[in-house]
């Protein structure tokens, strides 16, 4: 049985920071086809991967990996440090969170506020992209969970359900519609659309219309949400976004009316996502344990 000794933990760390190895191996001091065979056997040991290894390609860490690795650097500094008492002190772990666009101004920042008071010898980082880069940064590692729409995720994505939201009309003081409890698809369907430019957003949107064999007309794409806003409060349609903010004026002033869409299938859960579908290493765990209490049902 192989155990995991210094060396090891210094062969992952040197492949995780020179991406190669080549690389990895000449800063230890050893051959490449040893380095090679010693990752395998690290692997084969922990029973999952740590680098996507493909040929003329700089090795890409797998989220346990980049994980396993950091927390490998963390111990061999320890380790120096114990030999050495004056060599720096070790780094902390680090989480990086995502979450999507549109959510991230009414999510993210409760959060990282959760995340840091639970985990305080974690360093939270977070980006707040496009659906497509957020799904990129947990396929490739650069992102450890992300608070996102249920959309545009396979089968190879962990998914830990939050809460359900259903999108709102948005509509100038004076549309036809603004004076009702709440809109229907059909009734929307009779007025031009403003959607969101981002592709996957309105792609789904659209799907909801047709589902119901409805095919609106697209007025608008915008870019932001508060884009969106305003060319709903100036009567140049109505706007549709799973993201509500509380106001009843856009940015520049104008009165806007927001409605509940009713129909039931337009309901998305929001969730945390990571990549893989296995055990998460034990700092990612602890973060899920703490946003699926702390936002579920929110």
């Amino acid at each position: 049985m192989l155990y995991l000794t210094l060396r090891h933990y210094e062969y992952v760390a040197a492949i995780y920071r020179f991406g190669s190895l080549s690389a990895a191996a000449e800063q230890v001091n050893v051959s490449q086809p040893a380095m090679s065979a010693a990752l395998t056997r690290i692997e084969a040991h922990l029973g999952h991967p740590l680098f996507v290894r493909r040929r003329g390609a700089a090795m890409k860490p797998t989220p346990q990996g980049r994980r396993f690795a950091e927390q490998a650097e963390a111990l061999l500094a320890h380790a120096a440090r114990i030999e050495n008492p004056s060599h720096p002190r070790p780094p902390a772990t680090r989480l990086h969170l995502g979450c999507f666009v549109d959510l991230a101004p009414f999510v993210l920042a409760r959060a990282l506020a959760l995340l840091r008071t639970a985990l305080p010898e974690t360093t939270v980082t977070f980006q707040a992209p496009r659906f497509e880069v957020l799904i990129a940064g947990l396929h490739k590692g650069r992102i450890d969970l992300a608070l996102t729409y249920d959309l545009g995720l396979d089968a190879g994505f962990g998914r830990y359900p939050l809460f359900r939201m259903r999108p709102r009309a948005l509509v100038a003081a004076d549309h036809p519609l603004a004076a009702r409890a709440q809109v229907s698809l059909a009734e929307l369907a009779r007025y031009p659309l403003i959607l969101s430019e981002e592709g996957l957003s309105a792609q789904h949107v659209l799907g909801l219309f047709r589902r119901q064999g409805l095919v609106p007309v697209v007025a608008h794409r915008a870019a932001t949400l508060e884009l969106q806003r305003s060319l709903a409060a100036h009567g140049e349609g109505a706007g549709i976004s799973y993201a509500a903010p509380r106001g009843g004026t856009s940015y520049d002033g104008m009165p806007l009316v927001s409605l509940p869409v009713q129909d039931p299938e337009t309901e998305e859960p929001v969730i945390l996502a990571r990549h893989g579908t296995g055990p998460a290493d034990p700092l990612v765990a602890d973060a899920i344990s703490v946003l699926t209490t702390e936002l579920r049902g929110a």
